[in-house]
């Protein structure tokens, strides 16, 4: 949903929440059951072991691997080594990128807020940042991360760091009241926050509208885990060339 193109009190209505109380206990064991814990979900990573298999076991690999065995055969040993020295390297430079490409997951996970001060039946309280729901009222200040995505409801000069999200190199200062038009770039969504941002000045009031990996940051979570393995055009070409060879 454009959250952004409403109104604080459409916002509110849309989502079943007060600014002033926020959401009762009842509330939020309820939401908590239908929409689950706000945290992004690692499916799982592949081992190291396995990312050093795959890059060992590659056709091209395996030509390389025979001609070095065969050329130790028949005594040139120079030609074996060279060829060895390419494989070693190709290994280290396709385990290195596929790793860190692997720990990508992680690395969202550290940007998650631990704890947020959150407001419910009308008392402020500080809870888990796991624990919160849609329609949870929130309360930042400068060095808060978000702990969720959010539609802004208080401001008092209050601007985040949104670099990690959206490239902006500088602090964007927020607003309350609802933006106009379609598609709006995230950069340009003023009136909302984002998981994983941080408030660099200010503080302010907000309430949740996502959680989880129905975030922005979850949604490039998602995206990581589930990119297809699909070859570059280098890649197939290079695939093309060692079946040729192998024939």
């Amino acid at each position: 949903m454009d959250w952004y193109r409403l109104s604080e009190e459409e916002v509110l209505h849309q989502i079943g929440s007060t600014s002033e109380q926020g959401l009762t206990d009842a509330e939020v064991i309820q939401r908590r059951e239908k929409f689950g814990l706000n945290e992004l979900i690692d499916r799982g990573m592949k081992s190291p072991w396995k990312i050093l298999l795959e890059q060992l076991t590659g056709l091209m690999v395996v030509i390389l691997i025979i001609s070095a065995v065969i050329s130790l055969l028949l005594g040139e040993t120079k030609d074996a080594i060279a060829i060895l020295v390419i494989v070693i390297i190709n290994a280290i430079l396709g385990f290195t990128q596929e790793y860190n490409a692997e720990k990508a997951m992680a690395a969202l996970k550290k940007m998650s807020a631990p704890v947020v001060r959150v407001r419910r039946s009308g008392h402020i309280q500080e809870t888990q940042a796991s624990q919160l729901v849609p329609g949870d009222i929130i309360l930042l200040e400068a060095g808060n991360v978000v702990p969720a995505d959010c539609r802004i409801l208080e401001v008092s000069n209050l601007r985040s760091q949104e670099a990690a999200l959206t490239g902006e190199s500088e602090p964007v200062e927020k607003i309350t009241h609802a933006l106009e038009g379609e598609n709006i770039p995230l950069g340009d969504q003023r009136n909302l926050l984002f998981m994983g941002t941080v408030i660099s000045y200010g503080r302010g009031a907000a309430v949740v509208v996502e959680t989880g990996m129905q975030t922005q940051l979850g949604k490039i979570a998602e995206m990581i885990q589930t990119v297809g393995q699909d070859m570059t055009p280098l890649q197939r070409r290079i695939d093309q060339l060692a079946k040729g060879l192998a024939l």
